[in-house]
């Protein structure tokens, strides 16, 4: 087996009037400023964890989906994203994020459908109707917001705990909710355009000189779940299994090797065929999500040295 593609496991930059410097489980986040350099490095997680290996290409599907359906959406919402002077670099306007999560659901799955099959007919104090199957749709698509926590597991919360608490105005969150309908209209739109359904997904926000901006990454695999619009009725009529677009055979494949996150188990180590078929995996969902041919960016030398010089000429560019 020829050897594998270089991956980015984490970069370690000084940029010039860097300010701070943040690492996420997938993306390495600079401040020069009010702007933000993210970087999308290699690396996976599953089930809250990091995994040791990165994956070929995987931050370069990642950021250029994202700039993608930023592009595409920015007649509904301002966004952050100035520039992506590298295919695994975004850079945008640094903002003060919203400690919440605008989860908007079309479907009965994932978490909605575990919480409804435990019997709960309330998700963040929206209703949902009796008599669904998982995987049916709703009548019309729910928001169940979460709040972004420091650490640990985001929580469910209702519209009325969020202003209740001022962790969001009225005024705003009637915004955060306009602008999450619409996109997660644009985003089905698009999908199906692909012969997908876009299942779920959530939409971050920020504040920058009293204007709301999306902000982060919108429709890409790590943030919302796709189901291939061939054969869904056939399926949902015999009870089956949806097929999906998302990273969920990576979580299989953990499973099936005796990791579920949990305490106690020893993580498996991925060995290079797998690496390589997650890698292929993500190019897939990036050409079938966008319908664009994806350009894998070799690199003859460093792929951080690549980066940095990329970053580094955006930012001469734009102090000149």
């Amino acid at each position: 087996m020829p050897a594998l593609p270089k991956a980015v496991m984490e970069t370690r930059f000084q940029f010039p009037g860097q300010t701070n410097f943040y690492r996420g489980k997938v993306r390495d986040v600079y401040t020069i400023g009010d702007t933000l350099v993210m970087v999308a490095s290699d690396r996976i997680s599953a089930f809250d964890h990091i995994l040791p290996r990165a994956i070929p290409y995987k931050g370069q599907v990642l950021n250029q989906i994202a700039a993608h359906f930023l592009a595409a959406t920015r007649d509904i919402a301002p966004n952050w994203l100035i520039a992506t002077p590298d295919p695994s670099v975004a850079i945008g306007h640094a903002c003060g994020p919203f400690r919440v999560e605008m989860v908007i659901r079309g479907y009965l799955a994932g978490h909605a459908w575990r919480e409804y099959k435990s019997g709960k007919r309330q998700l963040c104090g929206v209703p949902m109707p009796e008599g669904m199957k998982e995987n049916d749709p709703f009548p019309e698509p729910i928001i169940t917001p979460a709040t972004k926590a420091e650490e640990g597991h985001d929580e469910d919360i209702s519209r009325e705990d969020i202003l209740a608490r001022g962790i969001v105005s009225e005024q705003d969150y009637r915004l955060l909710e306009q602008y999450t309908r619409a996109l997660f209209q644009r985003g089905t739109e698009m999908a199906a355009e692909q012969g997908l359904i876009l299942v779920d997904t959530k939409y971050e926000f920020g504040k920058k000189d009293g204007r709301i901006y999306l902000i982060d990454e919108i429709h890409t695999p790590d943030s919302s779940r796709y189901f291939y619009q061939e054969g869904y009725e056939d399926r949902q009529a015999r009870g089956e299994h949806q097929k999906q677009l998302s990273k969920e055979f990576v979580r299989e494949w953990l499973m099936a090797h005796g990791f579920q996150g949990l305490e106690d188990q020893l993580m498996p180590i991925m060995p290079d065929v797998f690496v390589e078929q997650v890698s292929e995996r993500y190019i897939e969902l990036y050409e079938r999500i966008t319908g664009k041919r994806f350009e894998r960016r070799e690199s003859e030398g460093d792929i951080e040295e690549r980066i940095y010089n990329n970053v580094l000429a955006y930012l001469k560019k734009k102090e000149a």
